[in-house]
């Protein structure tokens, strides 16, 4: 038996939306700009096998703008993370050093 391939990667096969747009042709969220950017530092221990990690939640704009803040702070706390689902996670408890370099560099609007 052969496999058919599909030749087209949509999973869309049909819309009645008069103003539907394939994801292709629907630009990326511009990133806000460092002001603006409404961050909450937060500190989780649920469903991480008792390890403590620091979250940074509510960053608005495009992966990479994000890709790189998360290895900003990383390399500031010296410890690892990720940027997962548009939270940066970094390793331990490190609220208040996080807290401090992002008002050093002019995220205002940013909290604990």
């Amino acid at each position: 038996m052969s496999k058919k391939q599909n030749t087209s990667s949509s999973p869309l096969v049909y819309s009645t939306d008069p103003n539907y747009l394939p994801p292709s042709e629907i630009n990326e969220i511009d990133t806000l700009s460092v002001e603006e950017q409404p961050l909450r530092i937060i500190l989780e221990t649920k469903q991480r096998a008792g390890k403590t990690v620091t979250v940074v939640i509510g960053f608005v704009g495009t992966e990479d703008a994000m890709n790189a803040l998360g290895k900003a702070l990383k390399n500031h706390c010296g410890t690892g993370g990720s940027v997962k689902e548009g939270e940066i996670i970094i390793q331990g408890d490190h609220r208040q050093k996080i807290f401090q370099y992002l008002k050093a560099k002019g995220y205002k609007k940013a909290r604990l």
